[in-house]
């Protein structure tokens, strides 16, 4: 499927409060106005967890680079434990 819904899901009603000539403009050009934002929608929300998935990845290969450097060289605050 689109990666978000697997199974059909159940329909829910929602109240959304958008500009009317944007609407009746989307509902000329679409025969389902509802099918419509709810695939775009669900594009969005795809997507946006796709980033998200990415970001937690770079983080985390940061994270293992730092703790590597750390584990071979130690803390970069270690030179200054002796000052204090």
């Amino acid at each position: 499927m689109d990666g978000i819904q697997d199974r059909p899901a159940q329909k829910r009603p929602v109240t959304v409060l958008l500009d009317e000539d944007l609407v009746r403009r989307a509902e000329s050009l679409t025969g389902n106005l509802s099918d419509r934002v709810e695939k775009l929608l669900t594009d969005y929300v795809t997507q946006e967890e796709r980033d998200r998935d990415e970001r937690d990845r770079r983080l985390d290969a940061v994270i293992a680079t730092w703790n590597e450097f750390d584990a071979i060289h130690g803390s970069f605050a270690d030179q200054y434990l002796d000052d204090l």
